[in-house]
C-alpha cells in the first residue's frame, strides 16, 4: 500500500457565499493528493505525459460528511491498496485539523497510450516503481 498525506488551506475562492467549500473543489483537492503521491514516489505526472502515457479520469465517488470551511487547513489523504493493472483506483479522506473527517471517496483512472489513443496495461518502468510499495 501506498499513503501520502497532503495539506491545502481552503482558499476563499474554493467557498460559497457561506464560506463553505463548494462540492466540486473536493474533486481537485483529491487531484492534488494524487498528483502529490506520485510526485512523491518519483513519478511526476509530465514525465508519464513524456513517455506517452495519461490518465483521465473514469469514475469518481464523494461521500460528504461534514463542511470544509473558509481558512481550514485540511489534509487530504491519498491510498493506492491495490498494484494496478490496465486501471488505477486511489482512496482518498479529507480531514480538518480537528481530525474530523470531512469527506472520503474514491477515484478510478485508466492508463492510455497516447499513441494509439487506446488503454494499456500500466507500463513497465511505472509498475517497477509502485510494486516497491506491495
Amino acid at each position: 500500500m501506498i499513503e501520502s498525506k497532503t495539506n491545502i488551506r481552503v482558499r476563499y475562492a474554493d467557498t460559497d457565499k457561506m464560506g463553505v467549500v463548494y462540492h466540486s473543489n473536493y474533486a481537485i483537492y483529491f487531484e492534488v493528493g494524487r498528483t502529490e503521491m506520485f510526485r512523491e514516489i518519483g513519478l511526476p505526472y509530465d514525465e508519464m505525459e513524456r513517455n506517452n502515457i495519461m490518465l483521465p479520469l473514469v469514475d469518481l465517488h464523494i461521500n460528504y460528511k461534514r463542511p470544509a470551511l473558509y481558512d481550514d487547513l485540511i489534509t487530504v489523504t491519498t491510498r493506492l491498496n491495490e498494484l494496478p493493472g490496465v486501471k488505477i483506483r486511489f482512496d482518498y479522506e479529507i480531514h480538518n485539523e480537528k481530525g474530523e473527517l470531512l469527506v472520503d471517496g474514491y477515484a478510478t483512472l485508466v492508463f492510455i497510450d497516447t499513441l494509439r489513443n487506446r488503454p494499456t496495461r500500466m507500463p513497465e518502468n511505472i509498475k517497477n516503481i509502485i510494486a516497491k510499495y506491495f
